[in-house]
């Protein structure tokens, strides 16, 4: 007997729904899976043979064909087994093939009969519900992700047991519910280290500000012990929350790349990535026989934090240079090629110089002019050009370390970076991609970042006496255009200017 159960695979951080066809028939006892399956789903044979026969089921003593289409697409993963094993199942005429039809089935089978979550599950379930499915068959420990997908029934289960029971007495059993709100999202928001605990430092302060509202690149340059590792992982505390659109997004990838688990349905927090410096260009941007999303994709609508910069090997960093620009990575191999989306902040520290003491009031620098301009030839133009803001930061005077600290909470900082993103977006409302003035493109530029005689004589002196490239001026306006929307004014003004170019100052740092 022939029978069909639908399952679904992953491309990228899209996915494709699958066909398990199952025939049941006279020949000599095996089983035979076809449609380009990968080791995984080859084992899936001797996994579904024990499972079924450990949780109480008779398994056909004959010939078994398991076909997976479309028989083009590689087939990866252990999610195959709960489909294959429903499909044998109901091709023996152990349970209804009733629900088959317009239910889709995924998950991995333990040998007894238990139910183990999978990755990819929310795109699945996407695509499941834009093609007609009505329901969809998951572990238990998959069932709040799935559930965010409206208008598709999700049921979760933790064995096979309650599996076929479903299918053969469906009313017994409701769909999971989940709240959609956005507030529900906002108030789950992972708490993070406060700003009020920093000491001093105003100016890098305000530079996190300014990062947080316009969405722009920033690089801490300062000797050990200066707090910019401190500083740099206080900017999640004052970004706003995500958006409902926003959050699924993110657990899109999350969901792909198997990072899920014991996270709830909705990845609430944005993303706060720390790679070591040793990470290769494959993990930084994605990669593989079958391509998985990598940090700065995991970064998506959050931040990718490189502590130490100038100790990332310089190949490395330039995988970055597309992705700052683009907002997305292509991944190309010779079977597919996957596109995944790279909107991130990238938040960067390093030492002035080898011995770190460049430039410090306190301890005397050792390193030759030499030295530190083959340590700055680690980080190219192109990529410094991208980075928005790059701020120096001392040391603490002696006095500043022994008194009490007297900035402002994070939660302050946060209402003023919430009100400013407000006022951006009421000039983006026409505009579609375009959430914070880190995005804007040239015409953008044009038209909400004129400037006037004084504002553009500040510029140009800047121009020339920095040596920077137009990239790296255009850089400047955003910055400045950010830094109007925190004092609520439309017109670019020269001190908007000003304090914008001070944030190049390091661009020809040696």
């Amino acid at each position: 007997m022939l029978a069909r159960v639908w399952s679904g695979s992953i491309v990228g951080i899209d996915a494709v729904k699958v066909g398990v066809e199952v025939d049941v028939s006279g020949g000599l006892p095996g089983i035979v899976v076809l449609g380009l399956p990968d080791t995984a789903v080859q084992e899936s044979r001797e996994r579904v043979k024990a499972t079924l026969k450990n949780a109480g089921f008779a398994f056909p003593i004959r010939k078994i064909v398991i076909n997976l289409t479309p028989a083009d697409l590689r087939k990866e993963g252990p999610c195959f087994d709960l489909p294959i094993s429903v499909g044998i199942l109901a091709a023996s005429e152990q349970v209804s093939a009733y629900l088959l039809g317009d239910h889709l089935f995924l998950g991995e089978v333990s040998l007894d009969g238990s139910l183990r979550s999978v990755a990819g599950v929310l795109p699945i379930a996407a695509t499941a519900q834009k093609m007609g499915i009505v329901g969809l068959v998951v572990p238990a420990d998959n069932a709040q992700e799935a559930a965010v997908v409206e208008g598709l029934a999700v049921y979760g289960f933790k064995n096979l047991s309650e599996v076929t029971d479903f299918l053969n007495n469906p009313g017994r059993y409701k769909p999971v519910q989940l709240d959609h709100t956005v507030e529900t999202i906002q108030a789950n928001l992972i708490q993070t280290a406060d700003l009020n605990d920093v000491k001093g430092q105003a100016h890098a302060r305000r530079a996190l500000e300014i990062a947080a509202v316009g969405g722009h690149n920033l690089i801490f340059v300062g000797p050990p012990g200066s707090g910019k590792t401190m500083l740099a992982r206080r900017l999640p505390g004052i970004l706003p929350g995500l958006s409902f659109s926003e959050a699924l997004e993110v657990t899109r990838i999350h969901s792909v790349a198997g990072l899920l688990k014991n996270r709830g349905s909705l990845v609430r927090d944005r993303p706060f990535r720390s790679p070591h410096h040793s990470a290769s260009g494959p993990s930084l941007v994605g990669g593989g026989s079958f391509p998985r999303p990598g940090e700065i994709s995991l970064s998506h609508r959050g931040i990718l934090f490189l502590d130490e910069l100038t100790e990332f090997k310089r190949d490395v960093l330039e995988f970055l240079r597309q992705p700052l620009e683009d907002g997305y990575v292509t991944i190309s191999r010779t079977k597919q090629s996957v596109m995944f989306p790279a909107q991130f902040t990238l938040i960067a520290s390093t030492n002035p110089c080898p011995c770190g003491y460049y430039g410090d009031t306190i301890q005397q620098c050792t390193c030759s002019p030499r030295q530190r301009e083959q340590y700055w030839a680690k980080l190219s133009g192109p990529l410094m050009d991208r980075i928005d803001l790059q701020v120096a930061v001392n040391r603490l005077k002696p006095e500043e370390i022994t008194q009490q600290p007297t900035g402002e909470s994070s939660a302050t900082v946060r209402e003023r970076v919430q009100q400013a993103r407000d006022y951006a977006s009421h000039r983006f409302k026409n505009e579609q991609n375009l959430s914070c003035n880190a995005q804007m493109q040239s015409r953008h530029l044009q038209t909400w970042c004129k400037l006037d005689d004084s504002s553009r004589n500040i510029l140009e002196g800047a121009i020339r006496k920095l040596g920077l490239s137009a990239r790296a001026s255009d850089r400047i306006l955003k910055v400045a255009r950010t830094i109007a929307d925190l004092s609520v004014n439309d017109e670019l003004k020269a001190h908007h200017i000003a304090e914008a170019i001070q944030y190049r100052t390091i661009d020809r740092m040696q």
